[in-house]
């Protein structure tokens, strides 16, 4: 439990020291702590300390933890999500990070229609055209935004992306100054359903370039909760 604590503090530490650099809130900067690869006892732990955000890729791994520990907190779905697992997330996920097909998103408004729920998604955008990255590309985003306005019970809240895993900072930087660059020219476009006010970009190796090119939610495993 310290230990999640001191890991904690030094990532709120970090966090502010970015916003202070480009002038921004740390309050505009939200933390899913990604439990994905740790066991129950310290996602267990992670709650304690106060983070109250958790993101698990794998749904055979994240709902027997959801169960234990009674829809404590607020659940992510970060990873690749299939179209036949749908049905275990709505209901019991607040937010999905990787929405990127048309067929998914049927699958996820007709259950979430259901139980009369809401399913808040981000689109996973591929910028960096990496082909071991799921994700829409730029070219297709524009036309796959508009047709979000079609399921009533998806409200797409922003756009998700991962930088490649390089030395390189302001190729990482330009990734994410780009992803911004799409919010900004769908937020014109005014489509219902579609607000598109946040940013999920940032994992535990790049999450300061991310904030201080606009993240308001970061995606933090190794640094925040262990390996």
């Amino acid at each position: 439990m310290q230990e999640v604590e001191n890991r904690l503090s030094e990532v709120q530490l970090r966090i502010g020291q970015a916003c202070h650099r480009v002038g921004r809130d740390p309050a505009e900067v939200n933390m899913v702590a990604v439990t994905k690869y740790v066991d129950l006892d310290r996602t267990r732990q992670v709650l304690n300390a106060g983070c109250l955000h958790l993101g698990e890729s794998r749904v055979q791994d994240a709902v027997p933890k959801w169960k234990e520990l009674h829809n404590r907190g607020t659940w992510h779905m970060i990873g690749h999500l299939q179209r036949n697992k749908a049905k275990e997330v709505v209901g019991r996920f607040s937010y999905l990070h990787s929405l990127e097909s048309i067929e998914l998103a049927k699958e996820i408004d007709r259950r979430a229609q259901s139980i009369q729920a809401k399913m808040r998604c981000f689109i996973q955008v591929n910028i960096s055209g990496e082909g071991t990255k799921f994700g829409i590309s730029r070219k297709e985003l524009e036309d796959f935004t508009i047709e979000m306005a079609n399921f009533s019970s998806i409200e797409v809240v922003g756009l998700m992306t991962m930088a490649p895993h390089i030395e390189n900072r302001e190729e990482i930087r330009s990734v994410f100054r780009e992803l911004k660059e799409c919010q900004h020219r769908l937020q014109k476009k005014q489509i219902p359903h579609v607000p598109m006010t946040e940013l999920s970009m940032g994992m535990s190796q790049d999450f300061e370039i991310a904030i201080e090119e606009g993240a308001t939610w970061i995606r933090l495993g190794s640094v925040l909760v262990g390996e």
